[in-house]
């Protein structure tokens, strides 16, 4: 057991690695507002009368009664619309109920102020009860018919021949097919998808799971970051031989981790050498460029269509090939052609709830300005983009399920960081899982900015990176669960932030973190404070089987406290990066503190660790850090670099000591009445909080 009760203490720790990404945290923010533009149990709405009803069935010539439905989701809010012009005094909410069924998009619905409701007549827009009515942006495919040009046929695998199918979309009346692209620090999306069942179909790739190493690499121009070798140039070679069948592939694309294990890219290829299985792409060439042992896949290959499931478009002629994954002529068959599916600009007092959200290119639902609107209870899956962007003051996206989205999930931003004024936005309750599709790599199960923004009772899990990304002011992030995220990357976070001394006030508390360990289980991080990112306070969280848990890099007057770690190596990292090799940030840094006006009000009283910081020659230090009253269990408690430990204070951290757990193995981690932990004044965790809650908007939990 070791008990550190003392205020500060210089430790001699082994220096960490110096892989450090360059991108600024606010660019996880960037891309995923840029980026936006599960199948569940349905959501039973009130059973009371609707104002204006919808169906597939109906027509927009009708009144828009029980009787005589409307058809589309426009002419009900016209209808709306008219219904206020009428009773302008209305006191009670004016909904509009749409009947189950399939609802295939023309154009995106587009609200706006025209369409707010007020604060004692909310408009509703709705699923009828015990109903599920899917708003699509997509259009069926059901003309299947075999393969049978040779050309074809020939250049198929042969376990594929005799189970691949074609339909015509220019037929269709389908010419846009959008354009495959994307990847960090860049829009793009995938143009057209297919999904089969509710299921999102896999565009014909090798290896079917898993990557490619690149064995060597051949590019002119060397690149040297901090001892890490590459090339600029996009030259590369493998080993793996099936890369040569690639060569005859007219429009072959690649995807690759090229240098950072957290900075993938799409990318085309120009020309494959078969006999030398050397590959080179098109330009522009990746930011950093590329290096020996990084890896990557093939994709958008017809001669790699070789299992049910797969699928690739010939965008020339607008040829549909196709390998289903059930028996021919059953399922259904979806392809998505709009880019988004509901906006609202400027428009209050709304509420989408009990919807479906499916088959877009781009977003399913997003809110920009315009106060106190809801998303409540809808299904976001199956979308090339996000699921929900919201911006503006006093919105709440809660009980939703969002899932196999291409994207990320929620974006919540609003407040004025100036004037410090709370946004007031919450995300909470949602279950959020499999995202990432397309951009796998800074496209978070939630975003988060501005100022006064909440996260809460989130349920995240299994993505290729971030769970919860944010920057601003006076956030909290609380009574989440997160687990098995950062899948596809290491040096990452679970929740991450990074390179910025204004970004105050923000809390993390009451969250479970468990099985986080990193791409090939190489390791990643469970709170990610990067880049000299100060202020956060982690506090009465359960950290369990995470790789380095609670990680301050370089940053100043974070607080670690009250916190249990189970498992974890380490629990705790903090460097002194900004006195080394991230000395470069300084520029980045003083210009972020420059861009606010901490020295007035409220800026001064909030944080007066910022007076005089400008000034301060010491100010690349990580000082003012407190770790204090955490307990770790098994695993590793510390990484702390030498010249770190002599600006830290750590006080009345249980080290080693089992903490009297009521019932460990079951993951109850409250303490027996006798534990050792209380005594010293740990404080109860409330456990019972964290994670999903049963309520109105969602009637059921997830099977576990």
């Amino acid at each position: 057991m070791r008990i550190y009760t003392y205020a500060t203490k210089r430790l001699s720790m082994r220096q960490p690695s110096a892989l450090r990404r360059s991108t600024l945290a606010a660019l996880a923010f960037g891309l995923t507002a840029a980026a936006f533009g599960i199948g569940g149990t349905p959501l039973h709405a009130p059973a009371r009368a609707a104002d204006v009803f919808v169906a597939p069935t109906g027509t927009d010539t009708a009144d828009g009664s029980a009787e005589k439905p409307v058809a589309t989701l426009r002419r009900a809010l016209d209808r709306v619309r008219e219904i206020r012009a009428a009773e302008p005094a209305r006191d009670t909410q004016i909904e509009v109920e749409l009947a189950a069924g399939r609802y295939e998009l023309a154009q995106p619905v587009e609200l706006t102020r025209e369409d707010s409701g007020t604060e004692r007549s909310p408009t509703v827009i709705r699923s009828v009860a015990g109903g599920r009515a899917v708003l699509s942006g997509g259009r069926t495919v059901t003309q299947w018919l075999p393969v049978t040009e040779e050309a074809v046929v020939a250049r198929l695998d042969p376990a594929a021949r005799g189970h691949v199918v074609q339909a015509d979309l220019k037929a269709l009346g389908i010419a846009d097919y959008g354009v495959m692209s994307g990847g960090f620090a860049l829009s793009g999306g995938p143009g057209l998808e297919l999904f089969h069942d509710d299921v999102p179909m896999t565009v014909a790739r090798y290896p079917n799971k898993g990557f490619i190493k690149i064995t060597e690499v051949l590019g002119p121009t060397p690149v040297d970051v901090r001892g890490t070798i590459g090339c600029q140039e996009a030259r590369f070679q493998t080993d793996d031989q099936r890369v040569a069948r690639w060569a005859a592939e007219p429009d072959g694309m690649v995807l690759g981790y090229w240098f950072w294990d957290w900075a993938e890219q799409r990318q085309p290829i120009e020309s494959i050498d078969a006999s030398g299985l050397i590959l080179t792409l098109k330009e522009p060439f990746h930011g950093y460029g590329y290096r020996k042992g990084q890896w990557f896949y093939g994709f958008n290959l017809l001669c790699e269509l070789d299992e049910p499931g797969e699928w690739y478009l010939d965008r020339d002629r607008g040829i549909l090939y196709f390998w289903p994954p059930t028996a021919a002529g059953s399922g259904t068959s979806v392809v998505s052609v709009l880019g988004s599916l509901v906006s609202a600009k400027d428009a209050s007092h709304i509420m989408l709830r009990g919807l479906t959200f499916e088959a877009a290119r781009g977003t399913g639902a997003t809110i920009l300005g315009g106060r106190s609107a809801t998303v409540a209870g809808c299904i976001f899956h199956n979308l090339g983009g996000a699921a929900v962007g919201v911006w503006g003051t006093g919105h709440r996206v809660t009980g939703c399920d969002i899932s196999n989205t291409g994207d990320g999930g929620i974006a919540l931003g609003g407040g004025d960081r100036k004037t410090l004024t709370p946004g007031g936005n919450v995300a909470d309750n949602n279950h959020i899982h499999n995202y990432g599709r397309w951009n796998r790599m800074y496209r978070n199960g939630i975003a988060i900015d501005g100022v006064g923004n909440r996260a809460a009772h989130n349920l995240i899990h299994h993505a290729p990176h971030i769970a919860i990304s944010f920057g601003g002011n006076d956030h909290v992030l609380e009574f989440n669960e997160i687990h098995h995220v950062c899948e596809e990357s290491n040096d990452a976070g679970a929740v991450y932030c990074g390179r910025d001394w204004t970004c105050r006030g923000n809390l993390i508390r009451h969250n479970h973190f468990h099985d986080i360990t990193g791409f090939e289980g190489k390791g990643c991080v469970g709170v990610y404070l990067d880049d000299q990112f100060s202020s956060a306070r982690i506090e009465g969280n359960v950290f369990r089987r995470v790789t380095n848990a609670a990680f301050i890099g370089g940053g100043r007057d974070n607080a670690i406290v009250n916190n249990i770690f189970i498992d974890c190596t380490p629990a705790l990292h903090v460097d002194a990066r900004g006195l080394g090799w991230a000395a470069f940030q300084r520029e980045t840094l003083m210009q972020r503190l420059a861009d606010m006006p901490w020295q007035e009000e409220p800026w001064k009283s909030r944080y007066p660790e910022l007076s005089g910081l400008d000034a301060d020659p010491g100010q690349m230090t990580p000082a003012g850090n407190v770790i204090e009253r955490n307990i770790q269990w098994q695993g590793k408690w510390d990484e702390i670099e030498a010249k770190a430990g002599a600006f830290l204070t750590l006080r009345n951290n249980l080290l080693g000591m089992d903490p009297s757990f009521v019932d460990e193995k079951a993951g109850n981690f409250q303490f027996r009445d006798d534990s050792f932990a209380l005594k010293m004044g740990f404080e109860r965790i409330p456990l019972d909080k964290i994670g999903l809650r049963v309520n109105e908007f969602r009637p059921s939990l997830p099977a576990p």
